[in-house]
């Protein structure tokens, strides 16, 4: 927010409603993504087979939001330090005083809670009186001043001595409150209380793990059992919804029970102050102001927001708007991919100076970071750059049947970085934009998605071509996948060792599924050779020998081996008489 004083703009930070607002909004991106991760997590089966899984989704679903909602709205602002600060006794806030003329408003609390405190715990009698010092009034405790009220102190509608009335009466009870609750009666009393309390998270906790075990017993499963990644991330999105739901329990019943005792209720009390003065302490200075931890959390859940929120936006123009324009799919994508990223640089613009952040601190980092971009980053510029000139150039479109490399597959998404292409055996691959320019692609659907495909067919010599044409023609007649125009030819495209060989030619419409057709030729083209009695041919070779004798040359031991066992089956000759 920007607010123009003496000619200088400066930044002003939001104020604890505001920062409450956006505190609370920052908490829906948890609710979204929990719909996007539910949409494709636990047993889709299931939701398709009946109605009443799918009601049970869309419950969830709305247990989720009002959970969300209920914490964000629930939950006490906590952002810019206001210039009050409460007077409280045992953790419990009585009301709110501001700074005088020489005291800051934290200094007055401080002072005050401390002989508060003292006075409970000494156990004398309390006496809390009005007095009158210099036209104002004065709260005084046992004799002693407590408490000046000045003309900021007075809420609206009240004088001031109606105002000292008043929260002498707010203190007295405090203080009757304070020893009653330090009487071993009332630690007698509340322990019942805290065993029934304690009985009821037990409860609630083994409550919700039945209904878990009730409607999401996928869940329960093994995790090396879900082979589905879908399946695994509803599994885990379930378990810690349950967590995160069993120790919300066991959270507030531990806050319920700390309320009842004031030494608990201080600490509680201690704690809540100390974690929001660490959230708000500023850490990260840019241009005239410092952020704290808590902005830059909040700042990057509106972030995260607004992406989700440019990603809807995004669907529903693909869907509803862009798919109506006749458009082809790769335009439809450019559109769509322009339109995101445009609306998400002008939201990042927006939402920065809405935050109060001066953009003209970013120059420097800006700067810095194109050289880093420069020289560490080369590959992902590269990248980024070919991504833009593939989608504004679009020589690869979504749907395309591309062959690059050894890889054959259907674009599914264009990036800024890196394109998706699913192959044939429905695995998706992640190319780099780089590898489509500085490499040669096959573009199977580019420019008319008509392509002609080659089957060669070898059969025997002798066989009668004329015969063989008329079996080729044939095997193509009531195959649908085939264009009837551009006709199928026949080629007789020579002599080879073993066949004559033909060449088939058909034309397609669909590249992606040209190995299907190119089986179901084969198929036909067997069955019909086979039935005109053509033989297919295998490769033959004849070995000629020349008369005379074929001399093998072995090695000495091997063949002496070879001789003494020739001489050991070799039966002795009888000597001539």
């Amino acid at each position: 927010m920007l607010v123009a004083c003496r000619g200088n703009v400066h930044h002003q930070r939001w104020n604890p409603e505001q920062r409450g607002i956006a505190s609370r909004i920052a908490l829906l991106p948890y609710a979204s993504l929990t719909f996007s991760h539910w949409g494709n997590a636990m047993g889709p089966a299931r939701r398709r087979s009946s109605s009443r899984a799918r009601w049970l989704g869309w419950l969830y679903r709305a247990l989720v939001l009002l959970l969300v909602l209920l914490l964000g709205w629930g939950s006490p602002a906590v952002g810019e330090p206001t210039p009050s600060a409460a007077v409280q006794l045992d953790g419990r806030s009585l009301f709110q005083i501001w700074p005088s003329s020489s005291l800051s408003a934290e200094q007055r609390s401080s002072t005050i809670n401390e002989r508060l405190h003292r006075a409970v715990e000494l156990g004398q009698p309390i006496t809390v009186e009005v007095q009158q010092s210099n036209n104002l009034p004065v709260l005084s405790l046992n004799g002693s001043t407590l408490l000046t009220i000045t003309e900021r102190d007075v809420q609206e509608g009240l004088t001031s001595s109606e105002q000292a009335a008043l929260w002498r009466r707010v203190l007295e009870r405090a203080l009757l409150t304070a020893r009653q609750e330090r009487r071993p009666e009332h630690l007698k009393a509340m322990l019942p209380l805290v065993v029934s309390l304690l009985l009821t998270a037990l409860a609630l906790t083994w409550i919700l793990h039945r209904l878990c075990l009730r409607f999401f017993p996928q869940a329960w499963r093994p995790a090396a059992n879900l082979g589905d990644r879908h399946a695994r991330n509803g599994r885990f999105l379930v378990r810690s919804t349950l967590a995160v739901l069993q120790g919300a329990v066991w959270l507030g019943v531990t806050a319920a029970i700390g309320n009842l005792f004031p030494a608990s209720r201080r600490f509680g009390a201690w704690v809540l102050h100390a974690t929001t003065g660490w959230l708000d302490a500023p850490f990260l200075p840019l241009g005239e102001r410092s952020y704290s931890l808590l902005d830059a959390v909040i700042l990057l859940s509106l972030f995260v927001l607004l992406t989700q929120a440019v990603g809807l936006l995004q669907r529903l123009l693909r869907r509803r708007v862009l798919r109506h324009t006749g458009m082809s799919l790769g335009g439809q994508e450019a559109v769509a991919f322009v339109a995101r990223y445009g609306l998400l640089f002008i939201g990042t613009l927006v939402l920065l100076q809405l935050w109060g952040l001066d953009l003209t601190s970013l120059a420097l980092f800006a700067s810095v970071l194109g050289v880093g971009v420069g020289l560490g980053l080369q590959g992902i510029s590269k990248n980024f750059l070919s991504g833009l000139i593939i989608i504004f150039e679009r020589p690869i479109q979504v749907g395309d049947f591309v062959e690059i490399g050894d890889l054959q597959g259907t674009v599914l998404r264009l990036g800024l970085r890196c394109t998706e292409v699913v192959t044939l055996d429905r695995i998706s691959i992640i190319v780099p934009n780089s590898d489509f320019l500085e490499s040669r692609v096959v573009n199977w659907s580019h420019g008319s998605p008509i392509s002609r495909l080659r089957v060669p067919v070898g059969v025997a010599y002798g066989s009668d071509t004329t015969a063989v044409r008329d079996a080729l023609m044939a095997s193509c007649r009531g195959q649908t996948a085939i264009l009837r125009d551009p006709p199928p030819q026949v080629f007789f495209s020579g002599f080879g060792d073993s066949a004559l060989n033909f060449t088939l030619m058909v034309w397609i419409r669909d590249p992606i599924h040209q190995y299907d057709i190119i089986s179901d030729l084969n198929y036909r083209i067997e069955a019909i050779l086979r039935q005109k009695e053509i033989t297919v041919p295998f490769p033959q070779r004849d070995l000629h020998l020349r008369h005379g004798d074929l001399r093998i040359s072995l090695p000495p031991t091997l063949e002496a081996g070879l001789q003494a066992l020739v001489d050991q089956h070799t039966p002795p000759t009888s000597p001539e008489r």
